[in-house]
């Protein structure tokens, strides 16, 4: 089954983001791809969360302009994230599974934020301006069943393994990992979680300087469920199709049927 992986550099003009999108959604379909994925924050990206540009669900530019693609194209679409004002006002990073006909059929809302100081001066409060989500989600999709993550998740294996366990057998990652933590941790982890749930691995991710001065990794990756990396698009933006077998993910499991040996974990006992 042909699938295809949009690498981007999002901007803070959420109406040139929206075109990239549609775009990325045509040339998906003109190369037969049935699914589309996309990066964590496709839509805007901006460092101060420019209040003014973030909207509603019902009245984001860059949802409607993607559903409406989908449907005009016959492709299914995982927009990896965009910034939602919820009804209490506060903000979300929320991905979306969009079905051919436009539809939304699946939301995502981030569980873990990235609060962090890392060694080069960068600090990140993500929980400064967004809530974080209360559920992990699955969703069928013509690729099999597809469990939904953001970026920052992706240190956090419990999250996969509740997905693999209800079902997954595809793992989406759309990231925007800064360039520090993306060398030093994108390809081991994304290989682990392929590994440890017996699935693919699907992360689309934004890459390059952006216009709010940050600077992300890049390397948009495909893992197959032995951890074998199908396809690394390294830092150029742009569209990438891949192949995916889906017979592969019944072979692993049946060599290591890990997901079958998985136990609930007793409580720890300290020993003095």
């Amino acid at each position: 089954m042909r699938l295809a992986l949009l690498q981007m550099t999002s901007g803070i003009d959420p109406a040139a983001n929206a075109r990239v999108l549609a775009e990325a959604v045509a040339e998906a379909r003109s190369s037969g791809a049935v699914m589309i994925f996309t990066p964590e924050m496709s839509g805007l990206i901006d460092r101060e969360r420019a209040a003014r540009a973030i909207a509603s669900e019902a009245d984001d530019t860059v949802l409607a302009a993607v559903r409406k693609a989908a449907a005009a194209h016959g492709v299914w679409v995982h927009l990896g994230s965009q910034p939602i004002r919820r009804e209490d006002g506060r903000l979300a990073n929320r991905g979306f599974v969009i079905d051919d006909g436009g539809r939304v059929c699946a939301r995502y809302d981030k569980l873990h934020l990235f609060d962090i100081d890392l060694a080069t001066g960068e600090r990140w409060r993500e929980s400064a301006a967004y809530a974080a989500g209360e559920e992990a989600v699955a969703v069928w999709t013509p690729a099999g069943m597809l469990g939904l993550s953001i970026c920052y998740d992706l240190r956090f294996p419990a999250l996969y393994q509740a997905l693999s366990g209800a079902g997954a057998t595809l793992l989406a990652v759309p990231s925007a990992f800064t360039r520090p933590t993306g060398a030093a941790h994108w390809h081991l982890l994304l290989r682990a979680r392929a590994v440890e749930c017996a699935a693919f691995v699907i992360a689309a991710a934004q890459t390059g300087l952006h216009e709010d001065g940050r600077e992300t990794f890049g390397h948009s990756l495909v893992v197959d469920p032995w951890g074998e990396v199908l396809l690394d698009m390294g830092e150029a933006p742009g569209v990438a199709m891949f192949d995916t077998d889906l017979d592969r993910i019944a072979q692993v499991r049946g060599r290591l049927p890990v997901i079958e040996h998985r136990r609930a974990i007793p409580t720890v006992r300290t020993a003095s």
